[in-house]
């Protein structure tokens, strides 16, 4: 990998519907194209997808990345004869600086604090206060490293709560941050699920990297039928939590608490009313949009 200094690296970036985008992909793949990224252009969130599925926002931007030094006049010309005339010239052609990439992506990744204890720490820096409760994580292929206001919101709630000797779930568990955390604050243990094979992997992988995979059960949802859990933290999404109920009622104890985040403001009072006669969720925090709802089973 270089260390800066050498030619730019042209980048265009085409902005499409999700009906175009395996054509486009293709298109500036054939064109030349050494990487395509595709990128959410309505700030909209996309639900949980089943295993080997891609699910793509509805309007979206193909990031396409060029030979360092290829000329911009030659890659309009390459990506036209595959993608057309006007969307060649619609598309925005810059020019990015040669840098370090390694340490540019890591650069963009510091510690990060919720509520009194809990930092959450790349591994390439030292943290902080190295006596608070700081859980080790660097971003991978699960989303939730704490920079999102509804992963942020719950580790808030994680930080805050009396923990010791509780048995928590953690559904949806993403990179694990959030069951990872409950351990670190005083959990006695936690099982963690998700639909994706990948955020199971990256689970592991981070609770061996923080020192408590021995008190961590990854499941999945079938798996956990039997069991009941103090506390459920879930951050999926509306849909899946209004759709979720009655499995969340059914894997909590009696007064046990739901948290749960991942909706938007206005969505909040229609989840409230829809839990309300099994679950109060009568605390709520909101962030940037973003909002979390917690109580306890009735």
């Amino acid at each position: 990998m270089t260390d800066g200094g050498g030619a730019p690296w042209p980048q265009l970036v085409v902005h499409i519907d999700r009906a175009a985008a395996e054509a486009t992909e293709e298109g500036l793949f054939a064109a030349g194209a050494l990487s395509v990224t595709f990128l959410d252009e309505e700030d909209r969130p996309v639900l949980e997808p089943a295993p080997g599925e891609v699910r793509l926002w509805a309007r979206l931007s193909a990031v396409a990345l060029f030979a360092q030094g290829s000329e911009p006049a030659l890659i309009r010309r390459a990506v036209a004869s595959q993608l057309g005339d006007e969307l060649a010239a619609s598309a925005d052609l810059s020019l990015v600086p040669d840098q370090a990439w390694e340490r540019a992506w890591m650069d963009q990744f510091s510690p990060m604090r919720f509520g009194e204890r809990l930092w959450i720490c790349p591994t390439h820096c030292d943290p902080p206060e190295a006596d608070a409760v700081n859980l080790r994580l660097d971003p991978g292929l699960a989303f939730g490293s704490g920079t999102h206001a509804t992963t942020a919101l719950c580790l808030e709630w994680l930080d805050g709560a009396h923990l010791a000797n509780t048995d928590v779930l953690d559904f949806g568990c993403g990179s694990g941050v959030l069951g990872i955390a409950a351990l670190l604050l005083g959990a006695a243990k936690v099982a963690a699920t998700d639909i994706d094979p990948q955020a199971l992997q990256a689970t592991r992988e981070n609770a061996l990297l923080n020192g408590v995979s021995d008190r961590l059960r990854l499941a999945s949802a079938d798996e956990l039928v039997n069991n009941k859990y103090d506390i459920l933290v879930a951050n999926i999404l509306y849909q899946p939590l209004q759709a979720l109920k009655p499995t969340f009622c059914t894997l909590l104890k009696p007064n046990g608490c739901l948290v749960v985040s991942g909706l938007l403001a206005e969505q909040a009072d229609a989840l409230v009313a829809h839990y309300a006669d099994v679950i109060r969720l009568d605390e709520l925090a909101e962030q940037d949009g973003w909002v979390r709802l917690s109580g306890q089973r009735i």
